[in-house]
């Protein structure tokens, strides 16, 4: 029967995605479909971003995480993220595009030539200290895999605007119950 086969299948393809899912966060369903960040402003968004608070994810294990955004000649955006991890200093470099002129806040990142543009959403931003960006996949609608993060334009936020960026994303459906802080002590200091 088609739904047996079905079960089968899903019994068969769980324990291949487990690897890839194991560091992130995984939810039942497909995948919420927040608000965004109306009348987005790119070249205001543009620039260096720190790391605050995120969802647990496999490449961002390290500290004194950010993120640096800049337009290229060709209007595609270069994202350059950068971490210690393990005493050393690793940088990553992608490519941001906006997607859809009319959805400007919903841009697609890669960070390689054979992987397609993961959704980068910028839920919500003042453009000068604080933004909240969401991304999400769904693997055949039965389940999804989420991030989020906390940014600002400092490597350190108030508790309470923290609190309330949490506010957002819970309203908007994404549970960030699982959501932790970036190391950003130590960063700025000559090693």
């Amino acid at each position: 029967s088609a739904p047996g086969k079905m079960k089968v299948m899903i019994v068969l393809l769980v324990p291949l995605l487990v690897p890839f899912v194991s560091a992130q966060t995984f939810r039942w369903g497909p995948c919420p479909t927040p608000m965004v960040q109306p009348n987005f402003e790119l070249n205001k968004y543009l620039g260096k971003w720190y790391e605050i608070e995120k969802l647990p994810a496999s490449f961002e294990r390290g500290k004194c995480i950010e993120a640096n955004y800049m337009l290229r000649p060709d209007k595609t955006i270069q994202v350059l993220n950068v971490q210690t991890y393990k005493g050393k200093v690793r940088a990553a470099e992608g490519t941001a595009v906006v997607q859809d002129v009319k959805e400007p806040a919903k841009l697609g990142v890669s960070f390689s030539y054979f992987t397609p543009y993961a959704p980068y959403w910028v839920l919500s931003t003042d453009y000068n200290s604080m933004a909240l960006v969401y991304s999400c996949t769904d693997i055949l609608r039965l389940f999804h895999v989420d991030f989020a993060w906390i940014l600002s334009r400092t490597r350190t936020l108030p508790a309470e605007t923290v609190y309330h960026a949490k506010e957002i994303f819970s309203r908007a459906n994404i549970d960030v119950s699982k959501m932790f802080p970036t190391d950003q002590q130590g960063c700025d200091v000559p090693s």
